[in-house]
């Protein structure tokens, strides 16, 4: 079967606003810990799956998603920490490249971040990125919370949870990272494996280290609202042929 993407997401409330958008639902599969439908949103058919949180669990709900179905694009999508100083609860990363937050063999001569025999990171394919480039600055909000922005940008992930007493080691290994997720990096790893067009869009939900200014906290409900809304108006922009 060949779908427009196929959009994995961590948790049961990422996945929700995808259901709640589609005007057909096919049924639903499990693999592992993982469950998956087809469903069509607007003009879109996307196979969304629930992977379960981490890399490992991401990265082998993707490849059997890919065994399924022959999508025209992979893309992660869901919730994040913000990592920047700038970036604020509401906002909605695109990912420009992603790249691991815990991978370190520096000893053996790769950069931090990188997979021995694998890239330093993984670059977003460029059609869905002018895509994003054309949805302007501003992302709306759903049900709560004021407006956000589209930043693109790098991303990170890992297996730990970035919190205010880890986020300065973090920000000083990737000073340019926008936010930081426990999916994206084993996907886009994937996709480079399997030679599928890959973009990771996140809606941030908490700030690893807020300043004292800055709210810290948005339900996750509404930052997946955020990113759904998101990814589907960029695979519109960039439907390709199924």
């Amino acid at each position: 079967m060949r779908v427009d993407a196929v959009v994995v997401v961590a948790m049961e409330e990422e996945a929700r606003p995808f259901l709640e958008a589609a005007t057909e639902s096919g049924p639903e599969y499990e693999a592992g810990r993982a469950a998956g439908r087809v469903l069509t949103v607007g003009d879109l058919r996307v196979l969304v799956v629930r992977s379960g949180i981490g890399l490992v669990n991401a990265a082998s709900a993707a490849v059997d998603a890919l065994g399924r179905v022959a999508p025209a694009a992979l893309v992660s999508g869901g919730s994040a920490g913000g990592l920047a100083a700038d970036v604020e609860v509401g906002d909605v990363v695109v990912g420009e490249r992603v790249t691991y937050a815990g991978a370190d063999a520096t000893a053996f001569g790769y950069d931090r971040g990188q997979v021995p025999g694998m890239p330093v990171d993984y670059a977003a394919d460029p059609v869905l990125l002018d895509a994003a480039r054309t949805l302007g600055p501003v992302v709306p909000r759903v049900s709560q919370g004021r407006p956000g922005r589209l930043r693109l940008g790098e991303m990170v992930a890992g297996d730990s949870f970035v919190t205010a007493a880890t986020v300065g080691g973090v920000r000083a290994d990737f000073p340019r990272a926008l936010s930081t997720d426990m999916e994206t990096t084993a996907l886009a790893q994937v996709a480079h494996s399997y030679g599928v067009p890959f973009l990771s869009v996140r809606g941030i939900s908490d700030l690893c280290g807020p300043a004292a200014d800055q709210d810290f906290h948005l339900a996750v409900d509404e930052a997946a609202a955020r990113s759904a809304r998101t990814v589907t108006a960029i695979l519109g922009v960039a439907r390709r042929p199924a």
